[in-house]
């Protein structure tokens, strides 16, 4: 094990966190399970993977690849990466982006970032752009590099599926776009056109702006019509990712004759789940900026915590949707490894603990280990969890499972109940936003994240509100 900050292997990687050493080298990190395991699968296999568990399935499967495997200390793990708590795993990958000419000869759909300067923005554009099944996206000069920690994290493996152009001019990748017989759309809150009244069948690209001050007239100008998302409360605008996923989805909606209906009312719905957390995490972030010398130490602690359950609230749309996407068009698939459900329910229950109004979740399954994909099965659990408390009247919610007949089954309980058998089933359509309560799209997509699985979603209602999912084990992906 290696313990040394200045192990010559570890020096090397921790100067990749600065954007000219990775220039220099043509080679840049990647943190975290989820993002190494999409970087081993990609054609830009990994060099070398710094872990701190031999006992992980990456190491092994980085290992049976030809990967140069390093084990080290916590300490030199935590210098690695850029995350609080690390998960103890970083990869050292090739660069993996393309040349501007690289773009398809015809793309559906493109997206260009001008002046995009916060890297997490970056990153979940790159993400939604994924699951939306754009063609390549567009960093130009002026915008926050692609290789950036903040940005790799944020694109959850995204990176690795996604055709990345980095920096050309703006004119440029707008005239590369038009070429190809594509339409520029020019994202402004106060656009010309509405976007839900455009027909974007025909090849397209959205150009998007800075966080803060959008596209200049300038730039505007070079796209053919300047577009704005149609914002019907009193909200002034939306933060940069929000919109652009709203965009992407809007693109992709049109595309699949077979799911309009149910697409439009997803985007509708987490659109709305994600301007929610995000409005709480301004007002927190701008109360602590300019009042923190105001504030005791237990109203700073408050905010912080909301800060870190808002956060949570607004992954967990994220995900909801960007397997929304993947499951509407035949894109998911599934990447399983061991877990062990009750340490999975475990962090469930203490994260949903932040909201003191929220009821105790108890794990009554005893050892559970089972082989399946752990952020689907976490996905599927925290719908269910949202479901009882809304739907749920009395005590805590229950979670149990079982491994038998190679399948994993898990089910969710809580007493007491207002809805009937059919009301329930009703709960698994998505529900535009001022339905009724609780999350419109998590029971939705849990039961199209195990169908695509060979697995089924069912709810009972009996002495109570009972989820149950249930998906073979086993490593092959769905797709």
């Amino acid at each position: 094990m290696i313990t040394s900050l200045k192990n010559p292997k570890v020096a090397a990687a921790v100067k990749l966190k600065k954007r000219a050493f990775r220039e220099r080298e043509r080679r840049f990190l990647v943190e975290g399970a989820h993002a190494v395991g999409e970087a081993l699968a990609s054609d830009a296999r990994p060099t070398s993977l710094f872990h701190t568990s031999d006992a992980h399935a990456l190491v092994d499967r980085a290992r049976a690849s030809g990967v140069e495997v390093v084990h080290v200390s916590e300490e030199v793990m935590a210098r690695l990466t850029s995350t609080v708590t690390p998960q103890g795993l970083v990869a050292v990958a090739p660069f993996v982006d393309v040349p501007l000419r690289a773009l398809p000869a015809e793309p559906a759909c493109v997206v260009l970032l001008h002046a995009v300067r916060d890297p997490g923005n970056a990153g979940t554009v790159l993400r939604s752009a994924d699951a939306a099944g754009a063609d390549a996206v567009v960093f130009t000069s002026s915008s926050v590099d692609a290789y950036n920690p903040k940005t790799v994290r944020a694109s959850a493996g995204s990176l690795f599926h996604v055709p990345v152009v980095r920096g050309p001019e703006t004119a440029e990748a707008v005239e590369a776009v038009r070429s190809r017989g594509g339409r520029v759309l020019a994202m402004d809150a106060e656009g010309d056109a509405d976007l839900y009244e455009l027909d974007l069948a025909d090849p397209v690209a959205f150009l998007f702006g800075n966080e803060a001050w959008g596209l200049p007239d300038q730039v505007a100008a070079l796209a053919d019509a300047t577009v704005r998302v149609p914002i019907q409360g009193g909200a002034e605008s939306l933060n940069l990712a929000a919109a652009a996923t709203v965009c992407l989805f809007e693109w992709a909606r049109q595309r699949r004759e077979g799911s309009r209906v149910a697409l439009e009312t997803v985007i509708a719905a987490a659109a709305h789940d994600i301007r929610s957390p995000l409005t709480a995490m301004k007002g927190f972030g701008y109360a602590l900026s300019t009042r923190w010398d105001q504030l005791n130490e237990e109203q700073r602690s408050v905010m912080l915590q909301g800060i870190v359950y808002d956060t949570d609230r607004l992954n967990m749309s994220v995900r909801q949707l960007v397997d929304a996407a993947r499951v509407a068009a035949g894109r998911f698939e599934v990447y399983p490894e061991r877990v062990d459900v009750g340490e999975l329910v475990s962090r469930i229950r203490d994260a949903a603990a932040r909201d003191p109004d929220h009821p105790p979740i108890e794990w009554e399954g005893g050892q559970v280990e089972a082989f399946v994909d752990p952020e689907r099965l976490q996905l599927a659990i925290e719908a269910f969890v949202e479901a009882v408390v809304w739907w749920g009247q009395e005590g805590s919610i229950r979670v149990r499972g079982a491994v038998r007949d190679g399948r994993l089954s898990v089910e969710v309980f809580r007493r007491g109940t207002g809805i009937a058998a059919e009301e329930a089933e009703m709960l698994f359509r998505p529900r535009a936003p001022g339905t009724s309560g609780g999350t419109k799209i998590g029971l939705f997509v849990a039961r199209g994240v195990a169908e695509a699985q060979g697995g089924t979603v069912t709810v009972e209602v009996d002495e109570g509100l009972r989820f149950r999912y249930e998906v073979p084990l086993g490593g092959e992906r769905a797709v």
